[in-house]
């Protein structure tokens, strides 16, 4: 039987609000076309508030995952998310490559919106020196960028100079998110030895809650569909300012972006 949809799997931790991680992910995938499916690296006990705990799933399970899904119903794209220890990732960077997918967004979450970390000190290692070879795209947001390079990210230029740092790591494309600057929402994209922007009018909310995961889902759904990495990243910055731009005011904190917001033609407002 041919294929005739999309099949996007998401590596991450979930999130008990709903607002990020594996849910934020499927609704993303689901919302642009494509077939969610997931391997859950941990649980979290969260809310718009924050972070209240974290249980790492069991490596051995997190394995039967992986092959349940690749092995039967297939990968034409996938994401990792919230991968909280070195043998997680090195876990994943095998899995990866033994099945060959090479549509592979890694969105380096390292700390929530709130401010809880999400992954121990010697994962950024195994991020860097496992998973980041095998990405068609890297996803850091500023704070993340400049972990995973050592300098500071102050201007334009600096997001540019990362970008290219980060490929130099082995990263086919970066694209480096300018959402924690000041003025209009920036993204900087290096591929192919080239840098692109990507601008948006910035939209004053709290409720940014699950934007980088859903943005990372939106790009990997676009490669999933065939999609050429620049016109994924340009539907994905448009899919998630419009989520921006209808997110839900849920809870005390930072509430959720709004998955839905445009899907068959209906009213976002």
């Amino acid at each position: 039987m041919s294929k005739t949809i999309a099949r996007v799997l998401t590596i991450a931790g979930s999130d008990s609000g709903g607002g990020a991680g594996i849910q934020a992910d499927i609704k993303t995938i689901t919302a642009l076309g494509g077939f969610g499916m997931s391997v859950i690296t941990a649980l979290t006990a969260q809310n718009t508030l924050g972070v209240q705990g974290i249980y790492e799933i069991p490596l051995d399970f997190v394995e039967q995952q992986f092959d349940a899904v690749a092995s039967d119903i297939g990968v034409d794209a996938a994401k990792t998310g919230m991968l909280a220890n070195a043998d997680v990732v090195c876990l994943v960077a095998r899995k990866v490559s033994g099945y060959g997918i090479t549509n592979l967004v890694v969105d380096p979450v390292m700390v929530a919106k709130g401010g809880a970390r999400l992954i121990h000190d010697e994962a950024k290692g195994a991020l860097i020196e496992a998973l980041i070879p095998l990405a068609r795209v890297v996803t850091p947001n500023i704070p993340e960028a400049e972990v995973l390079t050592g300098r500071a990210i102050l201007t334009e230029a600096d997001m540019g100079d990362a970008a290219r740092a980060i490929a130099g790591l082995g990263a086919r494309s970066v694209l480096v998110k300018g959402g924690h600057r000041k003025g209009r929402a920036l993204d900087v994209l290096y591929e192919g030895g080239k840098l692109y922007e990507f601008s948006a009018d910035r939209i004053e909310t709290n409720n940014t809650h699950g934007t980088g995961c859903t943005l990372s889902a939106a790009i990997a759904t676009g490669l999933g569909m065939g999609m050429n990495v620049h016109d994924a990243v340009t539907g994905a910055k448009e899919y998630i300012t419009r989520a921006i731009r209808f997110s839900l005011s849920l809870g005390g904190g930072h509430g959720p972006v709004n998955h839905a917001a445009g899907v068959g033609g209906k009213a976002c407002g």
